[in-house]
């Protein structure tokens, strides 16, 4: 999993300032765009050049972006809360039915505790809070490389039908 510092030099950045999203978005690369923002300028979007969504956790992900994932190579998650679920179950539809294959991000309240899940469920990068320190999410993925669950969204088939084991 990657994990992405704000305050390092991030290649992608969101459309709009201060005074919120502007009218007229003029695509460029590694441009971050709300789902609002997407959909008002998919249509004239260029194909090759990649855009990154950012989603709300409260959005139907196979409404908003089933017909719509194009050039998308990045689609930012949002906890809320770190007790909020919900883009679990987005990055595992984004993964599995609508087989997403560019970086699925997580923000927000994103705890160490909650990373194997995340990585379990499809994501492949996240932005830490704050207080959360690299070096131990580190550890706590590396905790769980050997893949002590069955049923992700990289290998959906239980332990005893897996390459390598007793069957």
């Amino acid at each position: 999993m990657k994990f992405i510092d704000l305050h390092d030099h991030e290649a992608w950045h969101p459309a709009g300032g201060e005074d919120g999203p502007p009218v007229n978005i003029t695509p460029s690369a590694n441009l971050l765009l709300s789902i609002e923002q997407w959909h008002a300028i998919r249509a004239q979007w260029p194909a090759a050049l990649p855009v990154g969504v950012s989603l709300p956790n409260t959005a139907d992900v196979e409404e908003a972006l089933g017909s719509a994932l194009g050039p998308i190579t990045l689609i930012a998650l949002h906890f809320p809360k770190w007790t909020d679920g919900r883009a679990y179950t987005q990055a595992r539809l984004l993964r599995q039915r609508l087989r997403f294959a560019g970086e699925i991000r997580a923000t927000g309240e994103v705890l160490v505790d909650m990373l194997p899940l995340m990585k379990r469920t499809g994501f492949d990068a996240a932005v830490l809070r704050s207080d959360q320190r690299r070096d131990v999410a580190e550890k706590t993925l590396a905790f769980f490389a050997e893949g002590h669950y069955q049923g992700d969204v990289q290998d959906s088939r239980p332990w005893f039908l897996r390459a390598g084991s007793a069957a």
